[in-house]
């Protein structure tokens, strides 16, 4: 109440003024995994074409509070709703999926790009050459500069950010279109959960979720970045 009173004199005695919201801010929990957030509706997983568009509205409910845009959130959904399907045992959070959304490409929007209503992100977003300076791992090309654009290193692509090798094992079509693309973000979320739940197994354990990440991006701070940023929109607000 303390912490109130001040506040409220402080923006009382302000020259410029200000505005005060006393609605306190959910707790973030700590540890791992986790939460999987708030659930997501009964859908037709096997509708025609893209059956994402399905959770527009569960999507546009939460998208302003977690500055999330409604596309990329109906993607992170489905591909949570499928693996509880095909991978029950896995038990993939879309908020896990959002969480690398973040921090790979922010929700697809790294750059300027945009996220189009069908999924595909544009222009494509695309990582720096992995010709192994400090910082940076040395992957010559793999693909001939098809998917990527570079012929002399490899670049991870899209908005879960896949070198052309792995996508080239792991890409799967989401959206019905008929091809895997990794510009889609339909697409490459998909593909990321069916990656972390193999890679995995249980991610409702925390061993299973440490695996999973690990083996995304071998990196402990890039793992608790997404943690934090998956575990805010667990209670629903942006990190």
């Amino acid at each position: 109440m303390r912490a109130l009173a001040a506040a409220a004199v402080a923006c009382a005695t302000a020259l410029a003024g200000c505005s005060f919201d006393p609605t306190p801010r959910p707790h973030i929990p700590d540890g791992v995994p986790p939460g999987p957030g708030a659930p997501t509706p009964l859908i037709d997983l096997d509708a025609p074409l893209r059956s994402a568009d399905q959770l527009a509205g569960w999507a546009a409910e939460r998208s302003d509070e977690l500055s999330i845009g409604t596309t990329a959130l109906e993607a992170y959904g489905y591909a949570a709703a499928v693996l509880a399907r095909s991978r029950p045992g896995c038990g993939i959070g879309w908020t896990t999926l959002a969480g690398i959304g973040s921090v790979e490409s922010r929700h697809g929007t790294h750059g300027g790009s945009s996220v189009a209503p069908e999924g595909l992100v544009s222009p494509p977003i695309r990582g720096v050459p992995l010709d192994g300076t400090p910082g940076v791992a040395e992957i010559p090309d793999t693909d001939g500069g098809a998917m990527d654009g570079d012929i002399e290193f490899d670049r991870a692509m899209g908005p879960m950010q896949f070198i052309p090798e792995t996508w080239r094992q792991w890409g799967v079509d989401a959206n019905g279109d008929g091809i895997a693309d990794p510009d889609s973000i339909d697409d490459a979320t998909l593909t990321a959960a069916l990656y972390l739940c193999e890679r995995g197994g249980d991610l409702t354990t925390a061993d299973g979720w440490y695996s999973a990440l690990m083996a995304y991006n071998l990196s402990g701070s890039y793992l608790r970045l997404v943690r934090d940023r998956a575990a805010a929109y667990s209670v629903g607000v942006a990190p």
